[in-house]
């Protein structure tokens, strides 16, 4: 980010304010919007060197770094926004291959016109995101397009993380006999995104699941270090989630419908809509595969956190060149749960 230098003589008009061209032109006016927005949300010892790059130390241990674009539609929905989002899905990919999160950073493109007041919200709840995980934002960059180039702000976080000695998970290590865990409900995120495009409301209000799963992933990785996959089933949900595994691992699965916990709105919206609630996003979830004899203490560790009460034992991994996917139905039936095709709700996280 470019460094302040507290000339401006006139602060932004968080009120009536939108983002002009001139506040990614490299000059005054971009310094005021990253002293004024950025720099006041986010403060932390690493942006008050004013740098264009952070510098750190790290634990020993293997690096993993992710990054990831955000571009949910609409901006706010209940549960969270895309300011909070972009947080939790950079933690959430760094964590799933069993390491802590260390430090993020985080790149705007703005639009021309936006509201200066919904980029402070934004900012604010990104910064009140990173701020509770304990992952500071520690670099980023601004850029902004001509009205009609964009769609009010794209978000790109990328984060760094470090893997305790001993750990190795990977999505190419689920072997035949392992038990698939489910940290909690399918689609809320999905269908609280859905419903508020829609303007659909019910009794039970649909809230997205965003979260930071750090710390649940932690817990896990402390009393089962022989862990093999984890995965947050975000695009594509649940079923191109193990999907993917059962692929990159060259083995199969088989689930239990009935053991997959999803919400009673979710699953009523989902019908209502044609949806499959397998194949609709979730950003505070997360699925493990670790051998079977590690399923029961896993499961309780996972249930005494506050991110996976209502984890469950979902399935397990099979032999099987084709590599499918497979469920057991609550009608004692057997379906095959396939790679998504096309997109159900697009712009979702």
């Amino acid at each position: 980010m470019i460094p302040s230098r507290k000339l401006f003589t006139r602060k932004l008009d968080f009120i009536h304010g939108s983002v002009e061209l001139s506040h990614g032109g490299g000059g005054r006016a971009m310094a005021q919007l990253i002293e004024e927005v950025f720099l006041t949300a986010f403060d932390n010892e690493w942006l008050r060197t004013q740098d264009d790059c952070a510098q750190f130390n790290v634990p020993a241990g293997r690096l993993v770094m992710a990054t990831d674009s955000h571009v949910v539609s609409p901006l706010f929905f209940p549960g969270g926004d895309i300011g909070c989002l972009s947080v939790h899905g950079t933690i959430n990919d760094v964590a799933m291959a069993g390491a802590q999160p260390l430090y993020l950073a985080a790149s705007f493109i703005l639009e021309e016109g936006f509201p200066l007041a919904d980029l402070q919200r934004i900012v604010d709840s990104m910064a009140q995101a990173a701020r509770q995980a304990g992952v500071p934002i520690v670099t980023g960059d601004t850029k902004v397009v001509e009205r009609g180039k964009g769609d009010g702000v794209f978000i790109t976080t990328t984060g760094v993380g470090v893997v305790p000695p001993g750990v190795n998970i990977s999505a190419s290590r689920a072997q035949p006999g392992d038990a698939i865990l489910l940290s909690g409900s399918l689609g809320d995120h999905g269908m609280a995104v859905m419903a508020q495009r829609e303007n659909l409301s019910f009794d039970a209000p649909i809230v997205s699941d965003t979260a930071a799963l750090h710390g649940l992933v932690a817990t896990m990785v402390a009393v089962a270090p022989e862990l093999h996959c984890l995965r947050d089933p975000t695009r594509g949900g649940l079923g191109s989630a193990l999907n993917e595994i059962a692929q990159q691992s060259g083995v199969g699965m088989r689930l239990h419908e009935a053991a997959i916990p999803v919400h009673e709105p979710v699953r009523a919206l989902c019908e209502f809509l044609g949806l499959d609630p397998l194949y609709v996003a979730n950003e505070g979830k997360l699925l493990a595969i670790c051998p079977a004899e590690c399923a029961d203490p896993l499961l309780a560790v996972m249930r005494a956190h506050s991110l996976g009460q209502e984890a469950a034992i979902i399935g397990s991994v099979v032999t099987d060149a084709h590599g499918f996917v497979e469920m057991e139905t609550v009608f004692g039936g057997r379906r095959l749960v396939d790679w998504l095709s096309g997109e159900q709700l697009p712009r979702i996280c």
